[in-house]
């Protein structure tokens, strides 16, 4: 199931990782210490989100592919946090936790090394943004802890429904809460490098800000059509005539999926 390397830019830094996640990556990969970047499966016809976000899009537009699956590992692996907003995890049905054995089970014990290489804790820390007070208290992701960074007025409802393990921390009066004060919560507790993984509204207001240095994005070879209810990777910005520019670095490959990464704000 490796990846195979296609293309890397040539002042692309190359960082050693564990020799099961370089066979199966087809090389190194280093993520900046101190960097933000995404991670999206989008469909050839640039579909990421279905049924309004309301679906587990990822899966059925990657058909739970085994390389795509890694990949996410991989680059959860990497991050002091993944960050996400509420519908995301609303969308994920009840059972998924953001780790990168999770994900890849086969790799765990890989994923584990390259953590302490990088002087990780042992999971990265998943932080939740809430606008309201809409999260099922039996996620097994807020079961085992979380952080859920929401507004004055939906905090205490929060606070007195979801599990002990989770933290619900007010840090904003208004919603939709500011990337600034997402930014500031994080930084606050020595999250400094962070993978967002959705969905397309907070990401829009990520890149809106130039929040993101990095795109990975896996290219699924499927047409989902467009709808009212299909979204794109960002939605609620609209860049006009003045779009965000980015630069390919680099290209990998299982069979008919494509991993892209980019460099964003050029």
């Amino acid at each position: 199931m490796p990846v195979y390397r296609l293309y890397e830019a040539p002042d692309l830094s190359e960082g050693l990782l564990p020799p099961q996640l370089s066979e199966l990556y087809d090389g190194g990969l280093a993520i900046p210490e101190g960097h933000v970047y995404a991670n999206f499966v989008s469909s050839i016809d640039g579909i990421v989100a279905l049924e309004a976000g309301t679906a587990p899009s990822g899966g059925i537009i990657s058909g739970r592919n085994e390389a795509d699956r890694f990949v996410m590992g991989l680059l959860r692996a990497f991050a002091d946090a993944v960050l996400v907003g509420a519908g995301t995890v609303r969308a994920e049905g009840g059972k998924a936790l953001w780790t990168p054995d999770y994900i890849f089970p086969a790799a765990a014990k890989a994923f584990a090394d390259l953590r302490r290489a990088l002087k990780r804790e042992k999971t990265p820390r998943l932080v939740i943004v809430c606008g309201s007070d809409a999260l099922d208290p039996s996620e097994p992701a807020l079961e085992v802890g979380a952080l859920v960074l929401t507004t004055a007025a939906s905090a205490k409802r929060l606070r007195a429904v979801l599990p002990r393990a989770t933290q619900v921390r007010a840090i904003s009066d208004t919603d939709p809460i500011s990337v600034d004060s997402i930014f500031d919560a994080l930084h606050a507790d020595g999250y400094r490098t962070i993978l967002s993984e959705g969905g397309p509204r907070l990401f829009g207001e990520l890149v809106s800000r130039d929040r993101v240095d990095e795109l990975f994005l896996t290219v699924s070879p499927v047409l989902e059509g467009q709808s009212d209810k299909s979204f794109g990777m960002i939605r609620g910005v609209d860049f006009g005539r003045t779009p965000k520019r980015s630069r390919l670095l680099s290209v990998r490959r299982d069979e008919s999926h494509l991993f892209l990464r980019y460099e964003l704000h050029i």
